[in-house]
């Protein structure tokens, strides 16, 4: 649903690679990732690794860290892309923090967490972020691949899809109030082999840094060749089922929003071209990519399929 347009942002607001660069060797020298507000003894203390430089990374420059943190959307925290980072800070709490992991598997349970990432090293992957909306980004993720995390569970021969659940609570989020006739809480889906794709990515911070509020700490799916509401935030359940999940977006306007929403130029949303998209902090409007630029990657993933579920 489109709220707004992206605003033009002057390129002389993106990081330079010079500063980002640099960002990143102090944070490999610190050697651990501050998941928490607290001190750094903390994070020393969980047993976290270096930050390891992923294969899967674009070469190409990151949008800004004001930009990223300050154009969201979130409609927990209000539908103007300013609103999250005014409101999400101030009223999430992101500790403590549990996950609960069920459905088909054979090692169900709650999990804080700290322990849940802890399955690998921890990696940053410089990923296309492709909104629906037409708008995009280049966002430095830090996190682990989502098939490492889910392993732990072993899913069972039954379990053909994964269903992941945002925080419902009308006290952190306002706009849960204000928005009540919304399905919340927000719910989202991937087909099991997309979840175990080595793309799928749990982000748990950006620009070496812990993840922001409003980005969805205090930790959120990235699934770079779907549209961004794909990536669903501040993730406290994850079921395998047998069945294809509710999906939020779906479920609020299904004649707009499909459960696959793969990145595609060829098909249009109702009310706007997907064809061209605006990345943040340049002017002109650029050619998208089909399945965001991971075709080579993740197309087999769909071999045979209708064109049009890919919305």
């Amino acid at each position: 649903m489109l709220i707004g347009r992206p605003r033009d942002i002057p390129s002389s607001e993106i990081t330079s690679r010079t500063a980002y660069l640099s960002r990143r060797q102090w944070l490999a020298g610190a050697g651990a990732l501050v998941l928490a507000g607290g001190p750094a003894a903390r994070a020393r203390a969980s047993g976290l690794g270096p930050i390891a430089k992923s294969t899967f990374s674009v070469d190409e420059k990151p949008t800004s860290l004001e930009d990223i943190t300050h154009y969201n959307n979130f409609y927990e925290f209000g539908t103007d892309k300013d609103q999250p980072a005014r409101n999400a800070p101030g009223l999430l709490k992101t500790r403590p923090w549990t996950v609960r992991v069920d459905g088909e598997c054979h090692h169900p349970g709650t999990i804080d967490i700290d322990d849940l990432v802890r399955t690998s090293a921890w990696e940053e992957r410089i990923y296309r972020h492709r909104c629906v909306e037409a708008w995009s980004m280049v966002i430095p993720w830090v996190g682990v691949p989502l098939a490492a995390v889910l392993s732990r569970f072993e899913p069972t021969g039954n379990a053909k899809f994964v269903a992941f659940e945002t925080l419902s609570d009308d006290k952190q989020m306002p706009g849960e109030r204000s928005l009540g006739m919304f399905p919340w809480p927000y719910r989202e889906g991937l087909r099991i082999d997309e979840a175990m794709h080595p793309l799928a990515l749990l982000a748990v911070g950006l620009y070496g840094d812990v993840l922001p509020a409003q980005n969805g700490a205090p930790i959120r799916l990235v699934v770079p060749w779907k549209y961004g509401f794909k990536g669903i935030k501040s993730i406290v359940a994850i079921r395998f089922v047998t069945e294809q999940p509710p999906t939020f977006w779906n479920m609020l306007a299904p004649g707009e929003y499909g459960f696959y929403s793969n990145v595609n130029p060829g098909v249009d949303h109702p009310r706007w071209t997907q064809a061209k998209e605006r990345r943040i902090g340049e002017f002109l409007r650029r050619p998208t990519l089909p399945f965001n630029g991971y075709a080579d990657q993740v197309a087999n993933l769909y071999s045979g399929m209708d064109l049009k579920v890919y919305f």
